[in-house]
Order: structure tokens, then sequence, then C-alpha cells
């Protein structure tokens, strides 16, 4: 039994020490590089959820409601760096954006709290009313111990208005400046994977393939990315060059010629260019609203079909095929 143990113990060591050689190939190869992303990216360290092995990758209804939460941090089309790459345990990568986006224990601690109106209740002295009037000789005296209670009552709801509305005025300022550092702190996308994270994706170009429809990496064709192609065996290692660029060995063939049949090649997940590339030019395109999310709808004609296809931040989430 003491055996197997120091076996067990041997082989978790080992997994540490290639996961955190894996996590330094990546950092070299990444960090400090620039990347224009493809997608609007929420304004929180939570980042967009990549699953690269499920059909539909992107949980975009996710991705809306915290957009809606905490705002948009990066547009379609911004550049900007990438500033750390992490991998968790065996579950997946983290790929920080600009400062990995708001949210961390740090941010927390150096954040104000939202401001609270203390509420004043009955004073003393209008309980001594109450009861001076209870013991009113004659309506004259009660009348006029009930003006006096009246007036201390006004005067007492009007400092807890006051105070209400100065407070009120204080979290919104609060807010705005939390809008404000929410905006200038990134975000990121974490790479998943529900089965732990195969060898390759644990590459420069692994990495670059999971993530070629939502950015594109200065120094890493999109198109190497997209067809994953030259992909090593799954027990070879990968050492990155110097300059962060994918190895000779690594290099992807040239890219393939277009699908013949539009129609079969279309998945969720295509950018409206790759989309187009496809179906040809949109006959009509426009942009509706659903909650917070801005939805393009374009229809297409090809193949004797029509397409009707949704975009959210320039990605295909959802499409239909129906005659002409």
């Amino acid at each position: 039994m003491r055996i197997h143990i120091w076996t067990l113990l041997a082989l978790a060591a080992g997994s540490q020490s290639a996961m955190a050689q894996n996590e330094a190939a990546l950092r070299a190869a990444f960090e400090g590089k620039s990347v224009a992303v493809k997608v609007d990216m929420p304004a929180t360290s939570k980042g967009i959820d990549v699953f690269p092995q499920e059909a539909m990758p992107v949980n975009w209804r996710n991705v809306a409601n915290r957009m809606k939460e905490f705002g948009t941090a990066l547009k379609p089309g911004q550049q900007v760096m990438i500033t750390k790459v992490v991998v968790k345990k065996d579950s997946h990568i983290e790929f920080q954006l600009g400062g990995g986006g708001w949210g961390t224990f740090g941010d927390y601690m150096n954040s104000s709290s939202s401001v609270s109106a203390e509420s004043e209740g009955e004073s003393k002295e209008e309980r001594d009313l109450k009861a001076r009037i209870k013991q009113a000789q004659g309506p004259t005296e009660r009348k006029r111990l009930e003006k006096d209670l009246a007036n201390l009552r006004g005067e007492r709801e009007r400092e807890n208005s006051r105070a209400k509305a100065e407070a009120a005025q204080a979290n919104e300022a609060r807010e705005a400046n939390m809008r404000v550092k929410r905006a200038e702190s990134g975000s990121r996308f974490n790479i998943r994977y529900k089965n732990g994270i195969p060898p390759y994706s644990l590459t420069p170009e692994g990495v670059a393939e999971a993530l070629a429809p939502y950015a594109e990496i200065a120094g890493m064709p999109v198109a190497v990315a997209q067809q994953g192609a030259a992909r090593p065996a799954a027990g070879n290692s990968f050492a990155p060059a110097s300059n962060g660029a994918a190895p000779a060995a690594a290099a992807p063939a040239a890219p393939a010629a277009p699908a013949t049949g539009g129609l079969n090649a279309l998945k969720k997940g295509l950018s409206v260019a790759e989309v187009e590339a496809l179906l040809g030019p949109a006959a009509t395109a426009n942009e509706v609203k659903e909650g917070s999310m801005a939805v393009m709808k374009r229809t297409y004609k090809a193949d004797g079909k029509k397409v009707t296809a949704s975009f959210v931040g320039g990605v295909l989430i959802d499409y239909a095929i129906t005659p002409q």
C-alpha cells in the first residue's frame, strides 16, 4: 500500500510540474502581445466562458446578462494587451486582457462601500409631548401641544428625507465611479474543458484555435487557429520560440479552399465575414434589441434556400434555413 501511495504522489507531482511548464510556455507566447477582440466583452473578471469541445462553445445569453450587470469593457475591433495567462489546475485556462476584468479580491478591498441613510426615530421630546396631550386641560392646550408635536415630527421627517437624498447621491457617484473602473479593468476569456485540458489545448496554437472566433492575436494568424492545422500528437511537447511565434514544426498548411456547399459549412460561432464568405452578401440587415442585448438580424439567399441569421457581437448565435 505504501508503494501505491508514493506512486500516486509522484504522478501528481509530475502532473503539476508539466502543468507549470505548459503555463510558462503560454505566458512566454502570449503575455505582452496585442489582441483585437471580435465580440463585446463584459466588464467583469467573470469574462466570457468558452467551451471549445461543445457544439455551442459560448452561451451568449450568459454573456448578455454579464454585460447588463457589469457593462461592456471591450468592443469589437478594440486592441488590448494580453496581461496574464493562467492555467487553473486541469479545468480551464484564464486568458486575461487589459487587466483581466474588474472583480478580483484587490478590487473589492480598494472600493468604497455603499452609503446607507440612518433614519431617526421618534425623539424623547415627541414622546413627552404625546404624554402631555393625554393629560391636557381643555381643547386649547391640547391643540397647542398637538401643533408642537406635528412641528417636531415634520422637522424629523425632513431631516430623514435629506439624509436619504444625500445617501442616494453618494451611491450614484459611487456607482458612476465603479462603472468607470470596470470599463478600464479589461475582461478575460475562460477556456474550459469538462474532462481535463487536452495536451494540444495547452499549446499556443491550441489556445489561439479556441479563441479564433472571438479574438485575433498578434503574431498568430486566424487561419492557423481556425483550421488547427499541423496539430501535434497528444504526446508531443511544444516549446515556443523566443519571440512568441509558433515554431516551424507546428506551422499550419495553407488555408483550405472555401467549401462548395455554403449551407453545409454553416455553423454557430462563425463571424459575419465568415458567414458571408459562405453565403454571399446579405439580402437584408437590421438590428433589434432583446433586453439589453443588440442582435443583428440578416437574411441570405443561397442554394435556393433562405437563411435567417442572428449575430451578437459579430458572432453567429442562431440561424434558420427555409425554402425561398
